[in-house]
């Protein structure tokens, strides 16, 4: 398949800046869970074991998958030399052999496989991450406006969703009506969880065919993709005539919320956004609810996977950047209600950010 308009843009930006860093190759590591930097490079979005890309500076590049499967899916989907490697670390190292003398950079250097990093000498690779992690942060024109689009899609998406929310239905076909949306939309993929239910529920997760009560909440992130890049919605919406505990409760996560937005801006530490958000919880007593026993993150950068770096928690001190993409998301469990969320994917600008979601913040109501 030729290459994608944002793929040939993405390659030059990245022969720009190996050139500037007089870098002659990247290898580039992927898998399902880390597939950022391969798709930034190959346009390839993996699904199932683990890549390795060889990117020339001249734009060549060769892409080594260990899944017979994978490799099929990619000599259809990307503009490259594409590979099947079982042996997928011999076959990287051959492929540096022939690549000769020549000052290769690897990224992310923390998941490259150690059979290779334990040979970076004789290999002559060293740590390149830094150059594909600030591309994969500051998101250009033509990115922003592929986020643009996912994130109207998740909207609409997420009335879709509200539209099938009622008594009697099972979560999957919920998730069934969403995915049917989406491929109408041609979205390929779409990250998303669901929770069904009161306070005995304690987070998201896929469906398993529970089925809508009135009085239950109902939560879900949406996070679509469109040419690459991934957008997310986070809602929690109530079966019938929300109650009062439901809609006190609620309130917290959008106080919650707006905190945390109000801290946003290019270069504030990610901490210092999860802290605002994580004192709402605390100024009611709710303090064991923001620790990892109950939740992961209160938000993360987005983009080419749908959870990218930074981290949004208090440990975490890398800075949210101008012009790139995050959602800030205070969900977590609490104990009168059980498990709510709520956020939006934003662009981090100089002095603040703009939303790129239209849904209301409230706690929705579904009729029935």
């Amino acid at each position: 398949m030729p290459a994608t308009p944002a793929h040939i843009l993405r390659t030059g930006i990245l022969r720009e800046e190996m050139q500037r860093a007089d870098i002659d190759a990247l290898l580039i590591y992927g898998n399902n869970w880390h597939a950022d930097s391969l798709r930034y490079a190959t346009d390839f979005g993996i699904q199932e074991g683990q890549a390795l890309a060889l990117v020339g500076r001249d734009g060549a590049t060769t892409l080594l998958l260990d899944d017979n499967g994978e490799a099929e899916r990619a000599r259809v989907e990307v503009d490259c030399d594409v590979v099947f490697a079982p042996k997928l670390i011999d076959a990287a190292k051959a492929l540096l052999a022939r690549a000769g003398n020549r000052r290769v950079a690897a990224s992310p250097w923390r998941l490259m496989p150690y059979g290779l990093t334990r040979e970076a000498r004789d290999l002559r690779i060293s740590d390149g991450a830094a150059l594909l992690e600030h591309l994969l942060m500051a998101k250009r024109d033509f990115e922003v406006v592929a986020t643009r689009r996912a994130a109207a899609l998740a909207d609409e998406g997420y009335k879709v969703f509200r539209d099938a929310a009622i008594p009697g239905a099972k979560d999957y076909e919920l998730i069934a009506a969403i995915e049917a949306f989406f491929r109408a939309h041609r979205v390929a993929e779409n990250f998303m969880i669901i929770g069904v239910g009161g306070v005995e529920v304690r987070g998201m997760a896929p469906p398993v065919g529970k089925i809508i009560k009135p009085g239950d909440l109902v939560t879900t992130e949406l996070t679509p993709c469109v040419d690459g890049y991934y957008a997310q919605v986070c809602r929690t919406l109530v079966c019938g005539p929300a109650s009062e505990i439901q809609l006190k409760s609620f309130a917290v996560y959008q106080e919650s919320l707006a905190a945390g937005l109000r801290s946003v801006k290019s270069g504030v530490p990610a901490s210092e956004i999860a802290k605002a958000e994580n004192d709402i919880f605390r100024k009611y007593g709710l303090g064991d609810y923001v620790t990892s026993e109950y939740t992961r993150v209160r938000g993360h950068g987005i983009g080419l996977f749908p959870d990218q770096r930074p981290q949004i928690l208090e440990d975490v001190n890398l800075p949210v950047i101008g012009d790139s993409t995050i959602i800030v998301h205070p969900n977590t469990y609490h104990p009168s209600a059980g498990y709510m969320v709520l956020g939006d994917t934003l662009i981090v600008r100089e002095n603040g950010y703009e939303s790129l979601g239209s849904l209301s913040r409230e706690l929705f109501s579904v009729a029935y």
